[in-house]
Order: structure tokens, then C-alpha cells, then sequence
């Protein structure tokens, strides 16, 4: 596999090479900085770009115009990274040996024309498209508390940030929803396009000169973009006594959910330490919390542990009865003092330090999973995946104790269900 970084002033071009795969797959990144007012704004251009286009103006159209291209698949994906919203457009086509000449520019071409290209009339997005795209985001704004798993996460998170980016809403807020029109869409568009920060990734087979070429001819980015900013949160201070939230809400089951501050980590504890800490304590079947909350206590239908580096945050998550409560967060704190007093086993290390290298290798099998990796490099500023490998299995039993003190436990969410001896 080959890998380079090229700087095009108005974006970073990286090229991964790789003959694993019979497609080709870009991802075009803009980043710009996570304002709580824009997140409507970001969800609404993901989807309208890749609804319509100037020259395909239905979503049938486009549809089968992609068709034509041998099935090239094109979407978008928006979230935050850190302090940052992040809009992603990507596309996967097949390499021109197994079909014909030209698809791959005519495949690129296509990409162009959903970025630079929108379905736009009279300097604003069609009304049509618009009307479609804001029905079907209004019905996923409605249905936020359908999933009480996630619905008690964006809770614990907005009790735990106050105003800080980490709590905001991936799907928006309402206030803001109907602010928007197609009008402002577009003046929104322009604004990103002009001064986002854009890093585009192409992986597959292919000639450099050739894809160099054709990314230059196509990728429409042409102002001078300023260097990009830190992405992490930082977390000045954390509750020494961690505040306690409960509400309830018409679910069969009781979700749990622990936001842990992450405070003052080194580059190698966050970017490695961190990982092997939170397979060890609930990021993995072997983990503290199944064998010793989850299978020898049964207090709960699960129980895990999950990361958020860039905001700095360890989460817990479980679904349990609310008259378990009390004992279940007893023994999360237990498990998690028994870290931080030292009890590893050797075998709990190597069996986590086993769990984190065989996720590595699992990325080799998807141009989409290999291309977020060489993202976090860029971003994150991590070695690439074979020094990740040798520096995770030098990790001793004393670096993660030490990471593990420096996990505070911050705000504790209980989202009480009507019924808590069915599991939802």
C-alpha cells in the first residue's frame, strides 16, 4: 500500500494506493467549525446535494444516471468531529478493468457535479427538492426519543456539556430546523464551499499523474483555505462529587448512561493507552463490566464502555431495571477503581492488546474503513497501522493504571422506563 499527501492550497489531496479492492473509492471532507445554529443547516446539505443536481433534477434521474456508470454508489454523511462539523460526500465505482474506458473520469465527473453542481433555481435550492429532503429530516428530528438508547446518551450529554460542542444534537433542534429555507440553504452552501476546510481521499488502483489529473480538473475548490484549528475539547475541570439525573419517559426498559472526563492524557495515552484501557474495562466481551457486572451479577441486559477522543470522553452504557440503580453504578465504580488500584491481569492485557490489533487488521477489508483510518492519521496526528500494532503491544500493565486515574466520573443519567422486567 502506497500513501501521499499532496498539498493543492485549496485542499489536501491523499492518495492510498492499493490493489485489495476492484473499486475506487473518494471521500471529499469539509470542516468547518460546530456552531449549534448550523446543524440543521449541515443535515439539510448533505441530503439535498445528493438528492438532485443541475443536470439530473429528480433523485430518479440521478439514480439512473449512476446506474449507467456500472452502479456507482454516491452519498453523504454528516457529523462532528470535535470542535468541528464535518460534510462528507463519497462515492465507490468500479476500476475501469472491469469495465470500460473512461468510467472512472466520467465516475469523478459525476462527484463534481453533486458537490459544485446543485439543483439550484433563481439563487436558491429548488423548492421541489427541498420541500422532499425537509420532510424526511423533520420526521428523523420527531423520532429522536424512538430509540431510548440514544435518546438517554444525547441527555446524559446535554446535562453534562451545558453549551460545550460535545452536547449538541447530531440531528438538530427544532428552533433552528424551521429557520431554514432554501434561500438560506444555499447562502449556506456558498459559505462552506468557500471556506471549508477540505481534504479529498481516493483509494484503489490507479495511475497518480492520471488521478492527480483528473481531481485537479474536477474538485472545484479554489480559495486559499487558513490552517485548520485543533479538533480536541479540552476539558478544564470536572465535578469532584458526579452529579446524579434522572428523568423518565413511556420504555420497557431503564437506559443508563456515565460520562467520564478524560483529563490532561499525554499524545500516547490518548492515541493508545486510552484504547487498551477501555477494551480492558467494558469495550469488549472479555471485558470487566460483562464478566463482572454483566454475567456474575446479572443486573443488567448490557453493559459497555465506548471512547470519544476528540471530546475527551469515556462513555458507559446499560440497560438495567431502575431498582438496580444504585447497585449497578456501585459496581461500575468498583470495576473502575480496581483499574486504577492495579488489578490487571496479565492475561486481561494481552487478551485487550489481541481485541485492539485484530480491529486493526479487520480495516484492511474496506476502502471505507481504511480510508477512515488514514483520516484519524491526518487528523488525529496517529502512526499508521503496523506502528500502531508494535507500539499497542509494548503497552505495560503501569501506563494503563496510570491513564485510569486520570478517568473522572461526571454526570450519571437515568432514563427511568414504565416496565423494567422486559427487555426493550
Amino acid at each position: 500500500m502506497e500513501y501521499k499527501k499532496i498539498d493543492k492550497k485549496s485542499y489536501h489531496l491523499h492518495l492510498i494506493k492499493t490493489d485489495r479492492f476492484k473499486t475506487i473509492s473518494i471521500r471529499v471532507n469539509i470542516r468547518e467549525k460546530c456552531h449549534k445554529e448550523e446543524i440543521n443547516l449541515r443535515n439539510f446539505l448533505m441530503d439535498i446535494l445528493t438528492f438532485s443536481t443541475e443536470n439530473y433534477k429528480t433523485r430518479k434521474s440521478l439514480v439512473e444516471y449512476t446506474q449507467d456508470l456500472y452502479a456507482t454508489s454516491i452519498y453523504g454523511r454528516s457529523y462532528r468531529i470535535g470542535k468541528y462539523n464535518s460534510i462528507n460526500l463519497f462515492t465507490t465505482f468500479l476500476n475501469e478493468e472491469y469495465t470500460e474506458e473512461g468510467m472512472v473520469e466520467k465516475s469523478i465527473e459525476l462527484l463534481s457535479e453533486v458537490l459544485f453542481h446543485p439543483n439550484v433555481e433563481n439563487g436558491e435550492f429548488s423548492k421541489e427538492a427541498f420541500d422532499i429532503v425537509k420532510n424526511n429530516l423533520q420526521a428523523v428530528l420527531k423520532s429522536v426519543k424512538d430509540d431510548p438508547k440514544h435518546y438517554s446518551l444525547i441527555r446524559m450529554l446535554e446535562n453534562m456539556a451545558d453549551e460545550d460542542a460535545y452536547g449538541y444534537r447530531g440531528s438538530g433542534y427544532q428552533e433552528y430546523f424551521d429557520l431554514v429555507t432554501p434561500k438560506t440553504l444555499y447562502e449556506y452552501y456558498k459559505k462552506v464551499i468557500k471556506s471549508g476546510l477540505v481534504d479529498i481521499y481516493v483509494i484503489g488502483s490507479y495511475d497518480d499523474k492520471e488521478m492527480e489529473k483528473w481531481i485537479e480538473k474536477y474538485m472545484l475548490f479554489d480559495t486559499l483555505k487558513k490552517e485548520k484549528d485543533d479538533l480536541l475539547i479540552v476539558h478544564e475541570d470536572y465535578l469532584k462529587k458526579p452529579q446524579v439525573v434522572k428523568e423518565k419517559d413511556h420504555f420497557n426498559q431503564s437506559k443508563l448512561t456515565i460520562g467520564c472526563k478524560l483529563m490532561d492524557l499525554s499524545e500516547k495515552e490518548r492515541n493508545y493507552v486510552l484504547s487498551l484501557y477501555n477494551i480492558i474495562l467494558g469495550g469488549s466481551a472479555d471485558s470487566k463490566f460483562f464478566k463482572n457486572i454483566r454475567e456474575a451479577h446479572s443486573l443488567c441486559y448490557y453493559v459497555n464502555s465506548s471512547l470519544r477522543k476528540l471530546d475527551n470522553l469515556l462513555l458507559i452504557r446499560s440497560g438495567i431495571s431502575k431498582e438496580n440503580f444504585e447497585e449497578c453504578v456501585k459496581l461500575i465504580k468498583k470495576e473502575m477503581k480496581s483499574i486504577a488500584d492495579g488489578n490487571i491481569t496479565d492475561m486481561e492485557l494481552e487478551a485487550g492488546k489481541s481485541t485492539y490489533i485484530t480491529s486493526l487488521d479487520e480495516v484492511y477489508d474496506s476502502p471505507e474503513a481504511l480510508i477512515e483510518a488514514y483520516v484519524a492519521t491526518d487528523l488525529l496526528g496517529l502512526d499508521d497501522i503496523d506502528v500502531r500494532k508494535e507500539v499497542i503491544s509494548k503497552i505495560t500493565k503501569e501506563e494503563v493504571v496510570k491513564l485510569a486515574k486520570k478517568v473522572k466520573m461526571d454526570t450519571i443519567y437515568l432514563l427511568e422506563g414504565d416496565m423494567d422486567n422486559e427487555e426493550n
